[in-house]
């Protein structure tokens, strides 16, 4: 909890104001009775009225005192515990934005969302519980048990029995109910698992008509998280009546040990009855603090969720007095080898490649030969696990990295875009770009065309994941926002595959004359998508297997000459 407790002090003040509040409220509970021993054992013995009266008046103002004061905590325990995890989240949301590829592989989506918010939300619901019932229950238990010895510390004897026997019960309890609540956090990260799946892919779903089979994998993920809830819920359902038991035997017990020294007039009506409620007091706050208790096990397997999360660091390190600025666009491969942290085997197999600045560069191989792990290691998506990778004469791990990125635009196949306006989704490239410079930039990446004949222009709404554009029009639109970058080096991912023939030769031609200063590298599928290029790169299985012009490359390289071969049959079948 010491990794936690400093996110508390912006709410420091409601911290430290619930727990004073909570001793006051169990103040006026804990006087209650006593002076409705008062009225019995005086006021009714002596049939004095106004003392009834005046004493009744009292009781009322105590429990108008206390309703005040457990208003007031829980207000107050509210913006503390909330506040608190509002504070948790927006700090491993951080930690998540700054974490690599490489980490993004060990943790699943659905386990950091889970951890965002299931887990936290935990944590700030325990917060609440500490600084209310978890200071209620013990003062209470405390007070309640000085005021029963205050009566009568005979009857008392009976919590020798109670309280070690309620101590052991919770003991066994926690021992089990521990590893389930962590279990429960599991499954939950698997059904958002399945719900994530789903909802990305439901075109595809409906498409091969998989609905059945969707319903029953996310049946058995419901079922094992509702059969694991019921588990931690049957502990606890069997602990219940337990408790509950213990509590009325010794009620049991005080009545009939009680009841035989009032018939002796050793203690009076007014005074047992206090002292089962003091009694009663007692044994609730017992309850109170294994249910507490049981809050504090799920908090604490949602606190080493979290922790797990900030104990994960990024391998991109910065080292001290980096270079904040890229002077050109060149970039050099030496020796370069990479392999994922997960794997034992080499992608990427000693590369060697010189690009100079303003250079176009076609990169084409089959599906898994590494193109893209390739150009990832560029903006460092990914750091080289042999070699190194230079970019304008320096090695990449000696700059800052965002002026790194902020100099190497990288478009991606799968493009996403964000919920708001087109101009919002254009300023993620620039967020001083003028409307002038948007249409520009949509102009040189062919996206105007469609842009412009919106009635609302760049105030047009784009839905969640630019749902309501085609695929070639989000890419377009992620080209227009990396250009709006004006970055030295510019990385096209096969960022065209989804737009038609004549529009992907108009893209080539905007980079090939307004925008020739810029370093660009395009991974592609279609020979046509890259035949112009200065260089083309043929990747094979992790390997430069040749390099060269289009022309040289269809006598060098057999590769090369079987693609281009068979794209154009694929040409002339569709012709």
């Amino acid at each position: 909890m010491k990794r936690l407790l400093p996110y508390m002090s912006k709410y420091k003040a409601y911290a430290i104001l619930t727990p004073i509040l909570m001793v006051l409220e169990v103040a006026t509970d804990i006087f209650i009775p006593f002076f409705m021993a008062r009225i019995v054992d005086v006021g009714i013995k002596t049939q004095d009225i106004d003392y009834v009266i005046k004493t009744g008046m009292i009781m009322v103002g105590l429990a108008l005192l206390g309703m005040f004061f457990g208003v007031l905590s829980a207000f107050c325990a509210s913006r503390a515990g909330h506040g608190f995890a509002s504070e948790l989240r927006l700090e491993t949301f951080k930690k998540v934005q700054s974490f690599s590829f490489g980490n993004l592989d060990d943790f699943s989506v659905s386990s950091l969302i889970t951890r965002l918010t299931n887990d936290i939300t935990t944590l700030g619901q325990v917060t609440v519980m500490s600084l209310r019932m978890g200071v209620r229950a013990p003062f209470m238990l405390m007070f309640a048990l000085i005021m029963a010895i205050t009566i009568n510390a005979q009857l008392t004897m009976v919590f020798l029995v109670s309280i070690p026997l309620t101590i052991v019960l919770m003991g066994f309890v926690f021992k089990k109910a521990g590893p389930i609540f962590s279990k429960i956090q599991k499954q939950v990260d698997r059904l958002n698992s399945v719900i994530k799946e789903n909802l990305t892919g439901i075109g595809v779903v409906k498409s091969f008509n998989r609905e059945s089979f969707e319903e029953k994998r996310f049946a058995v993920a419901n079922d094992a998280l509702r059969d694991t809830a019921l588990e931690a819920v049957s502990m606890i359902a069997f602990f219940m009546p337990i408790i509950n038991i213990v509590i009325y035997a010794t009620i049991i017990a005080v009545l009939w040990f009680g009841g035989q020294q009032v018939v002796q007039g050793i203690l009076g009506q007014g005074s047992l009855i206090s002292f089962i409620t003091y009694i009663t007091q007692v044994m609730i706050s017992l309850m109170m603090l294994s249910m507490f208790s049981m809050q504090l096990l799920r908090g604490n397997a949602s606190r080493k969720r979290v922790i797990e999360v900030w104990d994960t660091y990024s391998e991109i390190t910065e080292i001290d007095n980096p270079i904040t600025e890229v002077e050109n666009g060149s970039i050099e491969f030496k020796n370069v080898s990479f392999k994922y942290p997960t794997s034992n085997t080499n992608v990427l197999n000693n590369i060697n490649l010189a690009i100079q600045a303003g250079e176009t560069i076609g990169i084409i191989g089959s599906t898994g030969s590494s193109k893209s792990t390739l150009v990832q290691l560029i903006p460092r998506l990914y750091d080289a696990t042999e070699g190194e990778v230079l970019v304008g004469g320096h090695n990449v791990k000696d700059y800052s990295v965002k002026p790194l990125r902020d100099q190497v635009a990288f478009v991606l196949q799968k493009n996403t875009l964000f919920r708001g306006t087109l101009r919002d989704n254009m300023h993620w490239g620039n967020a001083d770009a003028t409307d002038a410079e948007i249409e520009v930039a949509l102009r040189q990446a062919s996206a105007w065309d469609f842009v412009s004949a919106f009635n609302d222009g760049l105030d047009h709404e784009v839905e969640e994941n630019g749902d309501n554009f085609s695929g070639g029009q989000k890419q377009r639109l992620s080209i227009a926002r990396a250009l709006l970058k004006n970055p030295k080096i510019i990385i096209l991912d096969d960022s065209t595959s989804a737009v038609d023939m004549s529009t992907d030769a108009k893209i080539q031609n905007t980079f090939a004359t307004d925008l020739k200063d810029i370093t660009t590298i395009i991974i592609g599928q279609r020979i046509s998508s890259i035949q112009n290029s200065d260089r083309i790169l043929v990747i094979h299985e992790g390997e430069i297997e040749s390099i060269g012009t289009h022309d040289q490359l269809l006598l060098e390289s057999e590769i090369y000459r079987e693609i281009n071969e068979s794209q154009a049959k694929g040409v002339g079948v569709n012709e």
